[in-house]
């Protein structure tokens, strides 16, 4: 007991000054980002294929119909063939690359998802993944983008997390669970990009199943928590962003805990 409080207290340390702790669920060691030598030439990528499959089997509050993705099968895997091909150039837009890799990491959750259910968790899969060293499956590189093998920790903590440096990214990547903010039924678009993430915001701490913020206590998803460093930087805090979006305001006196983690899947 007392060895898994002392690796908790320093996954707790490695978090709080925005390192990523190898262990904590979501959050593994360090990714490095992903350079593709042939990046300048790629093109922009059309995500409306991805856009049409989101509307028809994902509900309102971001419930999957698994099994209808599972019946569109062949055009949910040509949208990812076209991401895996077609991989954005270091030296395009902003919103058009993390919109890219935003929408690349939700789809291949789904694709993950897919290649084994039915399951109730996708911290279930872990246990079903048989390669060395590899125990959650966001580790594992079950997809190519440019040509190079990938895992989800790499467009997350290699990618989008270092390269970015915009916490709102923790409001649109789903992890395929119910505590996870809401899978959008729409795809991200660079146009869009900035408008969809504030709205991610606002759903996500208005949601009571996700966040309770009161302005005596607040308890908040264990998202703030895991990424404390994340929050913290640039001269922000847990507490500015969450005022951001919460109708409920915190202020420097609340009393701040977590909410449980529900890994059920977000299946409908």
């Amino acid at each position: 007991m007392n060895k898994r409080l002392n690796l908790a207290a320093l996954g707790a340390l490695l978090l709080a000054a925005g390192m990523p702790a190898a262990g904590v669920p979501g959050l593994p060691g360090h990714r490095p980002e992903w350079h593709p030598a042939h990046a300048a030439a790629s093109a922009a990528v059309d995500h409306s294929a991805f856009d049409k499959l989101l509307k028809k089997h994902v509900s309102a509050k971001g419930l999957v119909d698994y099994k209808g993705f599972k019946a569109d099968e062949t055009a949910f895997n040509q949208y990812l063939a076209m991401l895996s091909k077609n991989p954005p150039a270091s030296s395009a837009p902003k919103n058009e690359q993390m919109a890219y890799w935003i929408n690349a990491y939700n789809a291949f959750t789904i694709r993950l998802i897919l290649d084994h259910y039915p399951v109730q968790s996708i911290k279930d899969i872990g246990s079903k993944i048989k390669i060395p060293f590899v125990t959650t499956p966001w580790a594992a590189k079950f997809f190519s983008i440019g040509g190079e093998k990938m895992s989800l920790d790499n467009i997350e903590h290699g990618t989008l997390r270092k390269k970015f440096d915009d916490p709102r990214i923790h409001f649109a990547l789903v992890c395929a669970s119910m505590s996870c903010p809401r899978l959008r039924n729409e795809a991200y678009t660079p146009a869009q990009l900035e408008k969809q993430l504030d709205d991610q915001g606002r759903d996500f701490l208005n949601n009571p199943a996700k966040n309770k913020v009161g302005k005596a206590a607040a308890q908040l998803s264990k998202y703030f928590d895991w990424y404390k460093g994340d929050w913290q930087k640039n001269g922000q805090s847990v507490a500015k962003w969450v005022n951001r979006y919460a109708s409920v305001k915190m202020d420097e006196n609340t009393k701040i805990s977590y909410l449980d983690y529900n890994w059920s899947l977000n299946q409908q």
